[in-house]
């Protein structure tokens, strides 16, 4: 087994105690509690579909990468940057605030919270297909039971596995399987896109609707400026908070629309005695 050691300089605002409090409470993907303050996970490559394990520590601007694994560790460190939003340039993040007073308030209590989301697009795609029509606790259960020593299978493994799931699940999972082996739910690529180009794209796996294609690449790409037209809850929040619209109250924070709306997502899910996070956006 490989060893990798990865220091990252990280631009903008970003707490990783912020960050991992988040991960830790996010049902679909969460990371299991642990002692210390180093972020612990381990997940299958892209592409690869090999496994890695990371250890990520913060060092003031600094993010300390430290993998292991049998496969590309330099794919495998970019693919941790992306799914912690390390990779994103934050430092216009601050001046969304000082436009948008309720961002700022997010902000503040949220201190250098950058969205962590799934390992990657097709992870998310699976929890889509496990989410529908069940309750998020069934979901977790679900992706639980299909876990094969503390990873989600990889797309060849998934696509032959006899799924004793309810409804169509069985045939949507194959259907992502298939996509992720085929590269429509390649990570890269969807970040490469215009968001709408890539959630329309997505919606071209069986199963896959405008929800669950957002989430794909909202939360599972981690794309950062983007807007969850598809997320009632964000609509809800924006509706109570600003009065308008979401489409109209988004603009102002462009660069980063994905960050402010799951910022906003936190603080409803705080407001209404939910966890810190859950399924969606």
């Amino acid at each position: 087994m490989a060893h990798h050691h990865v220091e990252v300089a990280v631009q903008g605002p970003w707490s990783l105690a912020t960050s991992r409090a988040f991960w830790e409470g996010f049902t679909p993907s969460a990371l299991p509690e642990r002692e210390g303050e180093a972020l612990q996970s381990t997940f299958l490559v892209e592409r690869e579909w090999r496994r890695a394990s990371v250890s990520v520590t913060q060092r003031g601007a600094t993010a300390v990468l430290s993998l292991s694994g049998d496969g590309d560790l330099d794919l495998a460190a970019a693919q941790v940057c992306r799914f912690l939003s390390l990779d994103v340039d934050g430092r216009g993040w601050p001046e969304v605030g000082a436009r948008d007073p309720v961002i700022a308030g997010a902000q503040a209590s949220l201190p250098g919270l950058r969205p962590c989301g799934f390992y990657s697009p097709y992870e998310a795609a699976a929890w889509s297909v496990l989410s529908q029509r069940v309750r998020v606790s069934q979901a977790a259960a679900l992706k639980a039971s299909l876990a094969q020593d503390g990873v989600f299978p990889a797309p060849a493994v998934l696509r032959g596995l006899d799924l004793d799931l309810p409804g169509r699940k069985p045939e949507y999972l194959r259907a992502v399987a298939e996509a992720a082996l085929d590269g429509l739910l390649d990570a890269v690529t969807l970040r490469a896109m215009k968001p709408a180009a890539a959630v329309l794209a997505v919606q071209q796996v069986k199963g896959l609707g405008p929800f669950a294609a957002e989430l794909v690449v909202l939360r599972g790409a981690n794309a950062p400026d983007a807007v969850p037209y598809n997320e009632s809850r964000i609509a809800d929040e924006v509706r109570e908070r600003y009065g308008r619209p979401l489409a109209e109250v988004s603009e102002a924070w462009r660069p980063y629309r994905t960050w402010a709306a799951v910022h906003l997502r936190v603080l409803r899910e705080r407001r209404i005695g939910g966890v810190m996070a859950s399924a969606g956006t």
